[in-house]
């Protein structure tokens, strides 16, 4: 099997010598071209070179989300197509390795390498559905291109938090559940839509739901973890399935206390809920649109501020050694 290992540098839970470790590990049993990423782009780059290479038969993805997620781009540049593009694996090297976790796979790289090379000698793997976020056609931002995740997205407050998260990193604070707390508080105090919402989610066939707070899209669950702990906003979510929404209509101090103790104790059979709370479950197509410019992020990389995203939830989009 030929193969290419894009490697992240800077993935936090991996020293160079474990990336040494786990690459001569994945030559040992396949043809294999290791590259390191040198620039924001620069695995999407090298996925989508092997997609057109039609020679390559397996990306392996060494990094965190946000590696993942630039190589999944890279992949499906042209569109989906499970039948001839290249298999897709994780080695997790982030500080959450949402994705990789969400498939079944160990949290240590180690381990998950060794669970990868079971799956290649057992030719194990699964196909996965995927979202697509794009600009709205007639708004302001329908020049936006699209863009696929894989676990989550969000418009609106989560999308602040992690915005303020990647602020406190670039000034050389650690990735840390702590920070990430620190964060929701703060972004919670500042919040100027707290009373009333300012994002309406648009379905064909539905009326438009106006006046929320908070969104939330799914493409699995669990939706993040806090530690070993996993945390469930929308139970239902699956790669199996399309996406789904959990949307808050109200950010009072009382309401967001309540909504987060939920969040903290949900699990697979049990989410948030309340009559603040919207959960839709396997939605193909559906808009948000904001009154305001809000902040965006999928797969907890924030990309800036937007009034409309048009979403796509894509069954059968990758296949995955799992």
């Amino acid at each position: 099997m030929r193969a290419l290992l894009v490697v992240n540098p800077a993935a936090t839970t991996t020293s160079a010598r474990t990336r040494d470790v786990l690459i001569h590990a994945l030559a040992s049993e396949m043809k294999l071209e290791a590259v390191t990423t040198e620039y924001r782009g620069h695995a999407r780059d090298l996925a989508r070179r092997a997609a057109e290479s039609r020679d390559v038969e397996l990306v392996v993805a060494l990094g965190g989300d946000g590696t993942v997620n630039e190589v999944v781009n890279g992949l499906l540049h042209h569109g989906p197509d499970p039948d001839r593009l290249p298999h897709l694996a994780v080695v997790p090297g982030g500080s959450t390795n949402v994705f990789a976790r969400a498939l079944g796979l160990p949290n240590d790289a180690v381990e998950a390498t060794g669970a990868l090379l079971d799956a290649l000698r057992e030719r194990r793997d699964r196909t996965v559905g995927l979202g697509l976020a794009a600009g709205t056609p007639g708004t302001e931002d329908e020049s936006v291109p699209a863009r696929w995740f894989t676990f989550c997205a969000g418009l609106g407050f989560d999308a602040g938090v992690i915005g303020r998260v990647e602020q406190q990193r670039e000034r050389g604070r650690r990735s840390t559940h702590a920070l990430y707390i620190r964060q929701a508080m703060r972004q919670f105090l500042d919040e100027p839509h707290r009373r009333r919402g300012v994002i309406t989610l648009e379905r064909p066939g539905h009326d438009p739901v106006h006046d929320l707070s908070l969104s939330i899209v799914c493409n699995t669950a669990p939706w993040t973890y806090l530690g070993n702990r996993p945390v469930y906003a929308s139970p239902a979510a699956s790669f199996d399935t399309a996406l789904d929404v959990l949307a808050l209509s109200r950010l009072s101090t009382a309401s967001v206390a309540r909504y987060a103790t939920q969040l903290l104790t949900s699990s697979p059979e049990r989410g948030p809920h309340g009559k603040h709370a919207l959960s839709l479950h396997d939605l193909t197509d559906f808009a948000l649109h904001s009154k305001v410019p809000l902040p965006f992020q999928m797969d907890g990389d924030h990309l800036g501020l937007r009034s409309s995203v048009t979403f796509t939830g894509v069954r059968r989009a990758l296949r995955v050694i799992v």
